[in-house]
């Protein structure tokens, strides 16, 4: 019985998800029929890939052989296949990209329609979110990150920028000194978050009470609006909002940083949109540091 490489992508799935239901429904298969394929690869290799565990399905140590060679196939087989359909479309086509979603609600998103109107066959995906996502997998194909990321032999990575994030209050907070800071209301994320360098300078603060949550920038934005509190947010975004720095200059920076795969400079759409990202950052320079006001 030979090995059935269309099962690649499937027992991959398993492993990321722990269940066959699951794994099934974001192939569109049954539970049935994904405990069938994995026993048939299992069979095929003369090894067992996964066991069951009361957490979910668990790979095996020569699980983890395989599906380390299963991704790094998988990832050159689509890469092959993303690189042999593109050849003949130019810019056309659907690019992903990640990101904090205040960089693409409060600056990107403005400067999208030139390059639409520029190159009309491409398709842009906004994804707002700072998870790492797979670019092996094609979950994205362009991320910017607010750090620079550990050294990886997939990705392709050049630091484009830094974001600077000021005190901001609603103007009933304007002029309220740095000495009492700590005893004003504030508005912060979840405390799983607390490795951010973000929440750390809020640490430093020592608060003298407890600051209202909120999970993401737009949020602590929405609230900061309404006077519930004074906030660290990035300017790009609070300058254009009507917000009140308490002082003039941002109190903290982070990097800014493009990644891809390492192949999609082989393909024009990724190419194109990468070089026009990197052109806005820089052209943009001073207000992502919060030099300027947008």
């Amino acid at each position: 019985m030979s090995f059935d490489w269309n099962d690649i992508p499937l027992l991959l799935k398993l492993a990321d998800t722990g269940s066959m239901s699951q794994a099934g429904r974001i192939l569109g298969l049954d539970a049935s029929t994904v405990s069938r394929r994995v026993a048939a690869a299992e069979k095929a290799l003369g090894v067992r890939l996964f066991i069951r565990e009361p957490t979910g399905y668990q790979a095996t140590d020569a699980g983890r052989v395989f599906l380390a060679h299963a991704e790094s196939v998988l990832d050159r087989v689509q890469t092959m296949l993303v690189d042999t359909r593109a050849e003949g479309e130019g810019v056309s086509g659907v690019v992903s990209i990640t990101a904090i979603d205040v960089l693409f609600s409060h600056w990107i998103l403005r400067y999208l329609p030139p390059l639409l109107a520029q190159y009309p066959g491409l398709q842009i995906n906004l994804i707002g979110d700072n998870r790492d996502l797979s670019f092996t997998r094609h979950e994205a194909d362009l991320a910017i990150r607010l750090s620079r990321p550990n050294e990886d032999a997939a990705l392709r990575m050049r630091k484009v920028g830094d974001l600077g994030l000021a005190v901001y209050g609603a103007p009933s907070f304007a002029g309220l000194p740095r000495e009492e800071w700590a005893d004003a209301p504030w508005l912060a994320y979840p405390l799983e978050l607390s490795r951010m360098p973000e929440m750390q300078w809020l640490d430093r603060l020592e608060l003298r009470r407890p600051p209202t949550r909120l999970s993401s920038v737009s949020m602590i934005l929405r609230a900061c609006q309404e006077g519930v509190g004074i906030a660290l947010l990035p300017c790009i975004a609070a300058d254009s909002a009507g917000l009140q720095r308490l002082e003039p200059q941002p109190v903290i920076h982070r990097e800014l940083w493009l990644l891809s795969h390492r192949d999609a400079g082989h393909v024009t759409r990724f190419r194109t949109v990468a070089d026009w990202m990197v052109r806005l950052f820089e052209s943009h320079a001073a207000a992502l540091r919060g030099d300027s006001t947008i």
